[in-house]
């Protein structure tokens, strides 16, 4: 047995250890270590391997059976929950017709409501140090040695990193991926391009890892070193542009590379750039722009540690601190939260070499770790772009609606979500075509809508509230979105000092309604402010001069009617009336309520409550047959594959282009049958 000297050092001791647990089998159970006798050296008894004794206390001691170890088998089950973690989240099928290593299928992502990510999650080191994010607070052990400097947030100041100069710094740095892994991106890459392609290249530099036979109909290069895509032999035209400066939630900050981007491309690829990026949600956003429907755009990128010490500087902190799994799902999140469902077909795929260094946790894999030569992982995550539609299907309204959502800026996907069935509904029940074609344009007014309902207390003022709203002010075919429409929107919801003439009054007026009957209401008046017409002017002044005679006519004829109710009659009866010039005058209205009975606007008003039921009632039947067309749609899908699968199976003859002929084929192994042909 190897003795352990005392003398050894701490890394002589480790490295010992290591020879002895990969070379002796020491955390296997016995019964594995009989069972591989015959593939080791022949198994000795515990006596034979002691050193001599003579005492007869030390015999006894050595003719007890060593007890079982419970290592061997703890090791075992954690090797088999990793394993467990690292299969494949994609179908067979699925695999067969992408490329390899496929590792999340399309099905697989799951993704938060909103954007997950605060501003330090894409600093770099040079910028969580500077000014405040150099609190002494948030080092508890530099406060304990006295490294933290009191008046360290004092002293210094904001460091903004410069990436364009670090990298026209390191213009002569080269980043030499090893040839196993470069031929990895390349073999990928190969198996989704395509002769005539055009690409634009995002990240450009001096190896753009395409297959030498490929002939792009243009390779566009857009990089941060001239020099560098000027050394790329596959690029046809190049452009300087710093990818890390943006538009927030619209894209990158460049007239010349969006004009780039209205050309239209075929794919996109961006390969060991997403690690430097500090904005990638606007570089998605672009990169989407700038695909043809159906375009893809691949994103190639490298285990965290594969070129660390020429780059370090320019790591962002996700970089850092998360595992190249994490990467994985980080990178699939941005092209979510950048386009949403006008991303189809995502997948992420760990396209390492075999014989790559693995992403171990702990002292024993750190040991065991043999081949330094060994190449970094690689992996990919890629998606297509789904057309636009440019004009509502009537058969998916919904659909039509959502992909006019795709890239507005402001709202979160949760938002989308909950806006898009409800701007269905609200576009469904308006009669003329034209007004329907309005609201269709007037989507593109939710930005500023929201820009304004994401300062409400969420609370109070529900995400479904929100969306209720929006969805009842686009479809109003008098609302634009214009300036005045907004700043009147504001101060109705009280984020703007409310105007002494119309907005004070009417809050304090209908102060007892119902929060959700506030913004019906709220939804009504707004989009009748910005109208040139002086009619509309004077319909407004007569709507919240009579609300206060109107709710003084029905206390009057309903004693008993609740004050929020009385509210709610009133100001609706009065709007549906007056707010709209054309329909009834002040004096015509006033004649109108003189007219009605306690029972009539009793009616009215059960009437008004039930057409609130009536319309939950009709949400929630709209979400059921929504989520069963969903379901058959997937059921026939699996339909589809099935039988896909068994006519694979099943196949035996097929078309040989060679000779003009169906052909006889036979079988592999594994009961699928091998076209020769391909």
């Amino acid at each position: 047995m190897t003795k352990l000297s005392p003398h050894l050092g701490v890394a002589a001791l480790l490295t010992t250890v290591a020879t002895i647990i990969t070379t002796s089998n020491a955390f296997a159970p016995p019964s594995t270590l009989h069972k591989n006798a015959r593939h080791h050296a022949p198994a000795t008894t515990t006596a034979a391997r002691s050193p001599p004794s003579t005492s007869s206390s030390s015999s006894s001691l050595n003719a007890v059976p060593m007890p079982m170890l419970i290592i061997g088998p703890m090791i075992r089950r954690m090797r088999e929950e990793k394993d467990k973690k690292n299969a494949p989240m994609a179908s067979g099928e699925e695999a067969k017709s992408e490329a390899p290593g496929l590792r999340v299928g399309a099905n697989a992502w799951k993704w938060p409501p909103v954007w997950p990510y605060d501003g330090n999650f894409f600093k770099r080191t040079a910028e969580l140090n500077s000014k405040g994010n150099n609190n002494p607070l948030a080092n508890p052990m530099a406060m304990m040695t006295g490294d933290a400097d009191a008046n360290s947030g004092e002293n210094s100041t904001d460091v903004v990193f410069d990436s364009m100069k670090f990298w026209e710094d390191k213009s002569e740095v080269r980043t030499d991926l090893d040839a196993r892994v470069a031929e990895k991106i390349t073999n990928h890459y190969s198996f989704y391009l395509r002769d005539g392609m055009s690409i634009l290249e995002l990240g450009a530099a001096e190896n753009s890892y395409l297959p030498p036979s490929l002939k792009p109909n243009k390779h566009v290069g857009v990089g941060a070193v001239q020099s560098q895509m000027e050394a790329n032999p596959s690029i046809t035209s190049s452009m300087v542009v710093d990818l890390n400066k943006v538009i927030e939630d619209e894209g990158v900050d460049n007239d010349d590379f969006e004009k780039l981007c209205d050309e239209g491309f075929d794919a996109v690829i961006m390969a060991n750039t997403i690690d430097f990026l500090v904005n990638p949600r606007e570089v998605f956003k672009s990169s989407w722009r700038a695909l043809k429907p159906g375009g893809i755009m691949i994103v190639p990128f490298l285990a965290k540690d594969a070129y660390v010490e020429k780059f370090d500087e320019a790591f962002t902190k996700q970089w850092r601190d998360m595992t190249d799994d994490q990467h994985l799902w980080v990178a699939g999140s941005f092209f979510q939260f950048s386009a949403g469902e006008g991303w189809e077909g995502l997948k992420g795929f760990d396209i390492s070499p075999e014989d790559a260094k693995k992403e171990e946790e702990g002292m024993l894999a750190k040991l065991q770790q043999k081949d330094s030569d060994a190449p970094c992982g690689a992996f990919v995550v890629q998606g297509k772009k789904k057309s636009m539609a440019e004009e509502v299907d009537e058969n998916d309204v919904e659909g039509s609606i959502k992909s006019r959502l795709w890239m507005l800026p402001t709202l979160e996907d949760r938002d989308k979500k909950l806006v898009a069935p409800r701007l269905a509904r609200a576009y469904d029940s308006l009669d003329s075509q034209q007004d329907k074609d309005l609201m269709f344009q007037h989507c593109d007014s939710l930005p500023k809508i929201y820009a304004s309902l994401i300062k409400m207390d969420q609370f109070a003022f529900t995400f479904s509230m929100q969306a209720q709203l929006a969805a009842d002010l686009v479809g109003d075919p008098d609302f634009e979105g214009n300036d005045l429409q907004i700043n009147n929107l504001k101060m109705g919801l009280g984020l703007r000092k409310p105007s002494k003439d119309f907005w004070a009054p009417v809050g304090k007026l209908t102060a007892a309604m119902a929060p959700e009957e506030k913004v019906n209401l709220l939804a009504y008046i707004v989009p009748r402010f910005g109208s040139e017409d002086p009619t509309q002017g004077e319909a407004l002044e007569a709507f919240v001069a009579g609300l206060e005679p109107t709710f003084a006519v029905i206390r009057s004829k309903c004693p008993n009617m609740k004050e929020a109710d009385v509210q709610l009659l009133g100001s609706e009866l009065l709007a549906s009336e007056v707010l709209k010039p054309g329909l009834s005058s002040r004096e015509e209205f006033a004649v109108w309520m003189g007219a009605l009975s306690e029972v009539d606007l009793e009616f009215i008003l059960t009437k008004r409550k039930s057409f609130k039921e009536e319309a939950k009632q009709e949400m929630e039947s709209f979400k059921e047959e929504r989520e069963a067309e969903t379901k058959r749609v997937e059921e026939r899908r699996e339909k589809i594959q099935e039988q896909v699968m068994a006519a694979r199976e099943n196949r035996s003859v097929v078309f040989n282009p060679r000779t003009g002929k169906m052909e006889q084929i036979e079988k592999k192994g594994d009961g699928f049958f091998q076209n020769p042909f391909n």
